[in-house]
């Protein structure tokens, strides 16, 4: 069964609430919202459009997320100490169990790509048999037969 190609454009997408914890914020209302535009099949993988206003927080990771700001600023600080500014255009990636303060000085906005991740073991065994499913198959042969 062919699944359907999901197409958006997210600097548009009508967003809706998507508040986070009050205890995470440090300064400020910081106020967010967010729409789910597309999940995989298995349900491991999301994109999320995701805005918040000006305001200062704590984002606990409990998923392996990467992030494109499409519009605003933010100054993020991680366990080291060490800021980093995000505006238009930038790329981050936070592993899961990771933690980051963020400092939205301009209303951001950001297409995140969000993970659940499997045991490395699962990820190993999904990768063997992705390569015996794609293995080049031989002229007129089944994939069974081009492997012997």
């Amino acid at each position: 069964m062919l699944k359907s190609i999901v197409t958006a454009n997210p600097a548009g997408v009508e967003l809706g609430p998507s508040p986070f914890p009050k205890e995470w914020v440090i300064d400020g209302h910081p106020e967010a919202t967010a729409k789910e535009i597309a999940r995989s099949q298995d349900g491991t993988m999301r994109v999320i459009v995701w805005s918040c206003t000006k305001g200062r927080f704590r984002w606990q990771y409990l998923v392996d997320e990467m992030l494109h700001v499409l519009s605003g600023e933010v100054f993020i600080v991680d366990h080291t100490q060490t800021e980093r500014r995000l505006g238009p255009g930038d790329t981050a990636f936070f592993p899961a169990g990771s933690w980051s303060e963020w400092r939205v000085t301009e209303d951001v906005r950001k297409v995140a790509v969000c993970h659940v991740g499997a045991p490395k073991a699962v990820g190993f065994a999904l990768r063997v048999l992705n390569k015996i499913l794609t293995f080049p198959r031989r002229k007129g042969m089944s994939t069974s037969e081009a492997m012997s």
